[in-house]
């Protein structure tokens, strides 16, 4: 009697020659546990710095209605930050691509974002390994159908992609993923990626770095894409707060969250962008919304319950930051990771001097042996 062949296999073949949008999803969490998080988080004590009921990292993307949000919010021609970001990754991985071209990487990318990026990566890195996975990972399905697409377009083998759902902020989450993918490539290299600035939008930035490099075998590396100052002072962090005030499509996004799973009425004025220095190496943006109305407001939440909104009461909506090359050394040095490669520019689409920029770096895990890249030592020298 002849095995069964897997339903894998046979939905491959099925698929091959359709032109129909299909695409195939690793689901790896239950989304009624995501919806009671997302609940409790908005049943938080009453604060007036947005430390209390908040929204936190990976629900902003939560849903098709978030999802739709941060697309717009990318092609908005005024929300210049995303513009020179998208530009600055392509010259800047021009300078990292020879560290990791040759070896055979297959690609597992946490926060697939719009698949920008990960297009570029992927055409440089399929030239020499043809038969490398993308292995996109994010917590909102809709993001990743979204994300997943622009690599398909063009040209990506859809059979070499497979999206994973999971929230990899969550310790557990990533040591699944980890041992599934070791499984799934045995002995061959992952390139994570952490892009866009993702690392800058959770509260405890070095709690998720320490948790995405212990998964990281000598073998693999971890590209990090982050938002960089020169400057650490109220001025910078108050010019910092404005380069997300400057568009309204920014506003609709990080307020969509509330939009779709309470019935609290949005009006843009009373969402605050606040910046202020954090430990003496970062700059911090708190996105919030902040009943001003003058009198208490009523919110309903997905399990139909009610929480009270006293006047002053805030929501916090959105976390950022941009980093010094202290803190960047900091968190480097607590997670065990090399700097095998770091490149930096500044932004340019200002008249004036601009203490902003964006850096790219390449990171291995302390057991791989590696030695820290010339330039790199310039970098975080201090």
């Amino acid at each position: 009697m002849t095995e069964p062949v897997p339903v894998i296999r046979k939905l491959e073949h099925a698929l091959a020659d359709d032109d129909f949008a299909w695409s195939l999803l690793l689901v790896g969490e239950d989304q009624t546990d995501k919806l009671v998080t997302l609940t409790s988080d908005l049943r938080g004590p009453f604060s007036t710095s947005g430390d209390g009921k908040q929204i936190t990292s990976g629900f902003s993307y939560w849903g098709i209605g978030p999802t739709i949000a941060w697309a717009n919010a990318t092609n908005d021609p005024f929300y210049l930050v995303m513009k020179a970001g998208a530009e600055s990754f392509v010259r800047h991985w021009r300078k990292i691509r020879p560290h990791v071209e040759k070896r055979g990487f297959h690609l597992v990318s946490l926060g697939v974002g719009t698949g920008v990026k990960d297009r570029t990566l992927l055409s440089d890195l399929r030239r020499h390994n043809p038969d490398l996975y993308y292995l996109p990972v994010d917590m909102s399905s809709e993001m990743l159908r979204i994300g997943i697409m622009e690599p398909i377009r063009a040209g990506f083998p859809r059979s070499q992609v497979l999206p994973v759902q999971l929230d990899f902020s969550i310790a557990d989450n990533m040591d699944e993923l980890g041992e599934m993918l070791a499984r799934l490539v045995g002995d061959e290299p992952l390139l994570y990626t952490l892009t866009g600035n993702t690392l800058a939008n959770f509260d405890n930035d070095e709690e998720l770095l320490g948790t995405l490099t212990r998964v990281l075998r000598p073998q693999d590396r971890l590209l990090l894409e982050v938002a960089s100052t020169t400057r650490l002072d109220q001025e910078a962090a108050d010019a910092a707060a404005d380069e997300y005030h400057q568009t309204r499509a920014f506003a609709e996004f990080v307020t969509s969250t509330l939009r779709y799973n309470t019935d609290l009425k949005i009006s843009n004025d009373l969402v605050k962008f606040v910046g202020e220095v954090e430990d003496d190496d970062a700059l911090l943006v708190k996105i919030l919304w902040q009943n001003d109305t003058g009198e208490e407001v009523r919110m309903e939440l997905p399990d139909h319950t009610e929480v009270v909104l006293p006047v002053g009461d805030t929501i916090r909506l959105y976390t950022t930051r941009k980093y010094s090359a202290d803190r960047l050394k900091r968190l480097t040095e607590a997670c065990k990771l090399t700097p095998v490669e770091a490149i930096q520019s500044q932004f340019r689409y200002t008249r004036r001097p601009n203490p902003f920029g964006l850096e790219l770096l390449l990171l291995a895990p302390e057991a791989s042996g590696e030695e820290a890249h010339t330039l790199a030592d310039d970098i975080w020298s201090t």
